[in-house]
């Protein structure tokens, strides 16, 4: 029988306190575990067996003195406990073996993005869940047959209502409240209110709504000066809300400048992260619920791609004892930036797109692994420069898609500030890209964004990439684990033309549009004079000059020439990007609307071909029918499985994906006739 689960709970959590309070450098202090359960009634999974999770809480208190958290914007200012440390608190969610020895021995944390959770989705072919229970959102137990155990912590404390989160101290200064610049960012919406937070977040607070010393302006270009909206025409109305007479302009971009009061100090969602990691991978004996942990990999995508890199950048992968954290490092489309992640009203939520969420300190020098100098500031940087210093730099890939080089800056990973030569990532690193992929893995099949303040002129890029990332992310566990090379970086190069100007990327005639001719910029940004110690007194910032942003080269087709081309890019139905303009009912129709990614359909004859000018190949040109298709679709992905790009065990996923593709085109391009 089971033992009662509330006793075993409080035990866990006392039994953690108390080791832990005598450990100087062991910064999770107490787990309170609110509820344990056995996932699917015991099922066994492989030699693993059954599986848990543990839900509850961890508490951490850091000390401000310590060499590894002065980095820490404003802990010095946070309440301190008795013992001269700041506390906080988060969410934690654990997945393991009931019977911790049977586990593999490695901890697969997950950055949830905004408090989410991605990993069984992705690595389980699992249906997205919060709380997993079902067999369906355990999905196929990949993962969990080989023994993985799984770490979610929230590292945010605005993520909207049901999300992990985490309740972080508030800076004073000497009792008093701290006031600072706040900057909301948006884009026209239809109709007369506005939330000033970004994607439904918590907003900070006003100091004196009514007050003129709040600012609201309108432009209809990133780098435009921007147009003061009068005071008396717009107002504070909910709690981050704000609502303009007449209404917004859609497509405009609207920033509010106010005052607020209180800031948090997120810099320790990034000290959480550490310490929660580190306690499981070295805690040894009963107080830890996993102590058979040697090595812990980290995941994070978009949002927390760039989390990690900030992490990774600002030294956090050592510990407050000297120790490496995360042995390996997986950024998925985090692009070149890092984010709001350690500074004074930051929002973390915040990214940096084309035509939204611009000037927010994201994409920020550097942006590259391998230490470079800017030749206009002079600065010298690498994101791996500290963990160098250290000792503490992990196996890191850094997996790109088309989108990220259009969204995200992404061309700085791998070549000099000035775009003029390409640099190689250090031997602990490797690039990829996902040829023509969109941002985040596509849904076929393809359809109008269901999100109408980003609805896109084309369809959306269906292109589901999933394999590839379970490919590479068993490539990262092998080098981890057993010293086993990775496959070789694959990215657009300037060496070989696959990396342009987009100028001279190419595009064919016959799809309708362009190639966007003017992708995100990275820009040298002033947030004023004490920004080194993470406070902005220029909100917005001063703009400076640019970084030189490339994109891929095309084929005939459209798709990209380089990068990892998956069967439905070798062997195409259309082109498919990872760009897409916007839809002219919601304005702006020549700026790029997120980064859904675009499909653009072939021609099924060559006689429909002809009729729309279009340069590219019809259907039927290219293939002779469904099973010459096929044929090509596997040689293709077994190519892909030879070079470790793909695993054997997709490869029945894959075929049949490409043949309900070439299905569906036809039956499509027919209906179109």
């Amino acid at each position: 029988m089971r033992p009662n689960l509330p006793i075993i709970n409080l035990w866990i959590g006392l039994l953690v306190f108390l080791a832990l309070a005598s450990d100087a450098q062991a910064r999770l202090v107490r787990l309170t575990v609110e509820r344990r359960e056995v996932v699917l009634d015991g099922r066994a999974f492989g030699l693993a067996g059954p599986y848990e999770k543990l839900v509850g809480s961890a508490h951490f208190a850091v000390d401000p003195d310590l060499p590894q958290n002065q980095i820490i914007v404003d802990l010095k200012l946070a309440p301190r406990n008795v013992n001269g440390e700041v506390e906080f608190s988060s969410d934690f969610y654990l997945l393991k073996p009931v019977d911790p020895s049977r586990s593999n021995g490695r901890l697969f944390y997950e950055a949830g993005n905004r408090g989410s959770k991605r990993i069984l989705q992705i690595f389980q072919k699992a249906s997205r869940s919060a709380d997993p229970t079902t067999v369906e959102e355990f999905g196929d137990g990949a993962l969990m047959n080989r023994g993985f155990s799984f770490l979610w912590m929230g590292w945010q404390w605005d993520v909207p209502e049901g999300r992990m989160r985490m309740s972080m101290p508030v800076a004073m200064n000497d009792g008093q409240p701290i006031t600072g610049l706040v900057r909301g960012n948006f884009v026209g919406p239809v109709g007369s209110t506005a939330l000033v937070a970004d994607r439904g977040h918590r907003a900070y607070s006003v100091v004196n709504p009514a007050s003129d010393e709040h600012v609201m302006t309108v432009k209809s270009l990133p780098t435009d000066p921007p147009t003061i909206i009068p005071r008396d025409r717009w107002r504070f109305t909910e709690p981050g809300t704000v609502e303009l007479d007449g209404g917004f302009v859609p497509g405009e971009i609207y920033d509010v400048v106010y005052l607020s009061e209180d800031p948090r100090v997120i810099g320790t969602g990034l000290a959480g992260t550490r310490d929660i990691v580190s306690f499981f991978k070295y805690e040894k004996g009963d107080i830890n619920p996993l102590p058979d942990i040697d090595y812990a990999l980290g995941w994070g995508v978009s949002q927390t791609g760039r989390l990690l890199r900030h992490f990774l950048y600002q030294g956090f992968n050592e510990d407050e004892s000297g120790r490496q954290v995360f042995d390996g490092v997986f950024d998925q489309v985090g692009g070149a930036g890092r984010g709001s992640f350690n500074h004074r009203f930051g929002q973390a939520s915040r990214d940096a797109l084309q035509h939204f969420n611009f000037l927010f300190p994201v994409d920020m020098f550097p942006f590259a692994d391998t230490t470079l100098t800017d030749p206009l500031t002079g600065v010298t940087d690498g994101l791996l420069r500290r963990a160098s210093d250290s000792g503490t730099v992990p196996k890191v890939f850094h997996l790109l898609t088309n989108s990220e080089y259009f969204n995200r800056a992404g061309s700085l990973i791998h070549t000099d500030p000035t775009g003029v030569r390409d640099v190689a990532p250090p031997d602990t690193s490797r690039i990829y890209m996902v040829a023509s992929g969109p941002h985040i893995v596509g849904r076929f099949p393809p359809a109008p964004n269901p999100s109408i303040s980003f609805l896109g002129q084309a369809p959306m890029n269906p292109l589901i990439y999933s394999a590839v990332v379970r490919a590479l992310f068993d490539a990262l566990d092998a080098w981890v684990v057993g010293d086993q090379a990775p496959p070789p970086s694959r990215y657009p190069r300037l060496s070989d033309k696959t990396l342009t100007p987009p100028a001279e990327a190419g595009w064919p005639e016959g799809t309708g549009t362009r190639l966007p001719q003017s992708p995100l910029t990275a820009l040298r940004l002033d947030f004023g004079p004490d920004w080194s110690l993470g406070i902005v007194s220029n909100e917005p910032p001063l703009i400076g000059d640019p970084f030189v942003q490339l994109v891929p080269a095309v084929d005939e087709n459209g798709n990209d020439r380089a990068g990892i081309r998956l069967p439905e890019i070798e062997v195409p139905l259309a082109t498919q990007t990872g760009w897409n303009y916007r839809h002219a009912s919601i304005g702006a129709a020549d700026r790029l609307s997120s980064e859904i990614g675009s499909y653009f359909p072939f021609a099924q004859t060559a006689s429909e071909r002809r009729q729309n000018n279009d340069a590219r190949l019809s259907i039927a040109e290219r293939y002779r029918d469904k099973n010459d298709y096929l044929g090509r679709i596997t040689e293709a992905a077994l190519t892909l499985v030879e070079e470790r790009y793909l695993l054997a065990v997709d490869l029945p996923e894959v075929i049949q994906r490409a043949g309900n593709h070439y299905d569906w085109a036809i039956a499509e391009t027919t209906t179109r006739r």
